[in-house]
Order: structure tokens, then sequence, then C-alpha cells
């Protein structure tokens, strides 16, 4: 039998502040809410449900932000996947209004935090560039920038000479700048609010994973391997793209897709002076989106779509590699220190979806690839759900399980889009 590929670490575990203590759990335990997952909305879920004094446990199957939450690009991006007036044309006036407002806050919460527990976590917030790879896609950031800037963001449209310049690529004929944006290290984020929400009195056990859920007169029994049980009023579940089968057919309500990132080795003075020369994050209009950036040690981060498979190679992301030296040709032959991926969960409808399957139990999932700032917001949202009752503080309505058609087939399907998009999309650069 072959041997799987042996994973580098990422480069945010490699430079990642130190983990938080934690411990497996072996025996039965009680608390008011249980939250399954340590992810960025399982975690912030804990941190604002411990700050009212709520007995909070959380239980993580690996370790603090072992899934997206700490193998993500480390892009702090406001908003959703549509515009304003889309989200309007969707859910009315008054509710469209209240998601736009939501969303276009969630980079607001991430920083803040950040600051309010001095967490140990290298920043920057000079702004997010979205650039526009061809002239059609230019209309898409006017009218993005334009519907921002009418609900007070700090936004502003760049010509190409101006978003070349920021970006320090040719390869782009335009974009716009919205300073809501920034970056972080992102493993080091979900370990800075593991640790507050512990000091805020909350639990967390690692290397526990759920195996059932069971509500037996009015209270869910969480099981775990080897004994361990929490006995719990609520029960929160964020397991976001690595959902099993924990409660029936979720996991099929999604697709996992993997994304898959490569950073260079340092760069030096020069080269750094001449790539996202004022600290901006950047991800394009591709229908397969570029996404890249520098971080705290100096390097380029470039990341993309990759199989939906785990890896079995460095070839995995080869094409990163290539796409890095043809945007940035100062960079050809530089070298690569670190590959890896996370899974990000994609949902039909494109937008984040909460659960209430059962009494007492919540289900929030879907990020599409914009989890940083959407699950810390999402978390805030869910633990004054659980603490007081009023469903208008989430900012979506809940929605049934309703399991993708021919889910098994869809990673097929997905795969096969995504070939024919690499052909189409104008201006690719693999």
């Amino acid at each position: 039998m072959a041997q799987p590929f042996p994973l580098q670490p990422s480069l945010w575990a490699a430079t990642a502040s130190p983990v938080p203590e934690t411990a497996r759990l072996d025996t039965s335990t009680t608390a008011d809410v249980a939250i399954v997952g340590a992810g960025y909305a399982g975690l912030s879920t804990a941190l604002h449900l411990a700050e009212r004094g709520i007995r909070v446990v959380v239980l993580e199957a690996r370790e603090i932000g072992f899934g997206g939450s700490g193998r993500n690009g480390g892009q702090v991006i406001p908003g959703l996947k549509y515009d304003p007036e889309e989200l309007v044309g969707m859910f009315g006036k008054e509710r469209g209004e209240r998601l736009a407002a939501f969303a276009g806050g969630t980079a607001d919460l991430v920083f803040d935090l950040i600051e309010k527990h001095a967490m140990d976590v290298p920043r920057t917030r000079k702004g997010w560039i979205q650039g526009a790879h061809i002239p059609a896609g230019l209309e898409q950031v006017r009218r993005r920038a334009e519907q921002w800037g009418e609900r007070g963001a700090p936004v502003r449209i760049l010509d190409k000479a101006e978003a070349q310049q920021l970006l320090g690529s040719d390869r782009y004929v335009g974009g716009w700048v919205d300073g809501r944006g920034g970056g972080i290290q992102p493993l080091s984020y979900a370990r800075g609010l593991a640790r507050a929400a512990q000091k805020a009195g909350a639990v967390i056990h690692t290397d526990t994973p759920v195996t059932r859920l069971t509500r037996t007169n009015g209270r869910w029994a969480v099981a775990c391997p080897g004994g361990g049980t929490v006995t719990a009023d609520r029960v929160v579940v964020c397991t976001n793209g690595y959902t099993s089968g924990l409660w029936p057919r979720l996991h099929e309500t999604i697709i996992p897709a993997n994304s898959f990132q490569v950073a260079t080795k340092p760069l030096s003075d020069d080269l750094r002076r001449s790539i996202l020369p004022e600290g901006h994050v950047s991800s394009d209009t591709r229908k397969l989106l570029l996404y890249f950036r520098l971080d705290h040690t100096g390097r380029v981060l470039m990341g993309g779509r990759g199989p939906f498979r785990e890896p079995k190679g460095s070839g995995d992301w080869a094409h990163l590699e290539r796409i890095v030296g043809k945007m940035f040709p100062q960079l050809r032959g530089i070298g690569f220190d670190y590959r890896w991926c996370g899974r990000v969960a994609i949902t039909k409808d494109f937008l984040p979806h909460l659960h209430e399957p059962a009494p007492g139990l919540l289900i929030d999932i879907g990020c599409q690839g914009r989890g940083v700032g959407l699950q810390t917001a999402m978390g805030r949202a869910m633990a004054e759900y659980v603490a007081t009752g009023d469903a208008e503080a989430l900012p979506l309505p809940f929605s049934p399980i309703k399991p993708l058609p021919l889910h098994a087939l869809h990673k097929l399907y997905v795969s096969a889009v995504i070939t024919w998009y690499r052909m189409t999309d104008g201006g690719m650069l693999t």
C-alpha cells in the first residue's frame, strides 16, 4: 500500500504563538452549553457565552484551529459573496440590510477582539484589494465598491496604474480597495480566542472527537471515545468543512473543498518593497480566485483551488508556484518553504447556514472561504441567541437541513467545473 504524502507543517503552524494548555476528556462532566469544534465559530461562541457567566465546554477532535481556522490564508475580508443590493433582493429590505451590516462589520470584530484580549497575533490592517483580472471584472468591482461606499465603508476604485502599483503586478486592469480588510496569523488568532475563552471560564478539551448526540429528559448527552461525556442543556455544532456523520445528513449539505497555499522563502528588502508595498491583502475576480499577501515573516503567500482529495505529493501545489512566478516575475526561481491546504465548506447558495433540527441543538455551517471574520461574528451572534433565545440576534433565519441532490457525485461535478473554469477564466496564469 502506498504511503500517504508526508505533509510539512504549514507556515502558520511553524510561526504560531504557543498552544494553550488543554486535555482530553475521559470523564463525565456537565455544562450549560457544549460546543463541538474549536475553530473560529466554536471558540467565539465559547468566549462570548463564558463572558456572560454561562458554563461552556468545548470539544475538539484534534487540536485548536486544526481545520480551516488554522490553515486559511489569514485574510480578514468583510462582506459575503453577495453584494448588499443582492442581499436585499434575496431577503427583503430590512433583513437584507441587516445582513449586509452584519457582514460588513465582521473584520472590525476580529481586530477589536485581538486588541481587547491582548492576543499575540501578528496582524496588519491596510485594507483588502480585489483586482479585476480582465476588463469585464471592472464593472463588478465598481458596483461592489459603490454599494459598500453608500453604506459608509472606506472604499475607493483603483485604475490600472494604481492597481498595478499597489499590487506589484501588471496582471490587473483595475480594482477596488476596502479599508476594512487586513491580514492576521490565523492559527495564532485561533489560539488567542481559545486563551480568551479559557480566561473567561470556558473549558476546552482537545483530542476529543464527538461520536454521538442524544437527547434525554430535556438535556443533551455528548459522547466521546474512552467514556468521556458532557451533559448539557444546549449543544452548538461548529465543524464546518470537517463535518462528518455526527448529525444525520448534515455533511451532505456542503462541498468540503480544499484550498491550497504556498509560501515562498523570505524576500529581500528590495523584493518586499516591490510586492504589495503598502501592506494590503488581495484576492481577485476570477471564478477560481487567487488570493495572495505578504506575511509577518516577509514571505509571499499564494492561495487557490486544488484537488478535492488530500494531497499526494508536492506536485499538487505546482500550479500555485507557477502562478507566483508569472504574477511576480521578480520572484522566479525564489523557492518555496511551505505548502499546505485546508477545507472550506461551500453551500449550494454560497451563504452560511444555521440549523436548529432539534430543541437545544444549534448548527452553523458554510463559510465560503471568508471564515475568519464571518465565523468570529457568527459565534458572537450564536452566543447572543443561546443566552437570550432571541432569534433576531442571528444574521440569518434558520433553514432545514437539505442534502445536495446526488451529493456523492458533486465532487466529480465540481471538479469538472473547476477544469472548465481553468480553461475559460480569462487571464488565467496556469
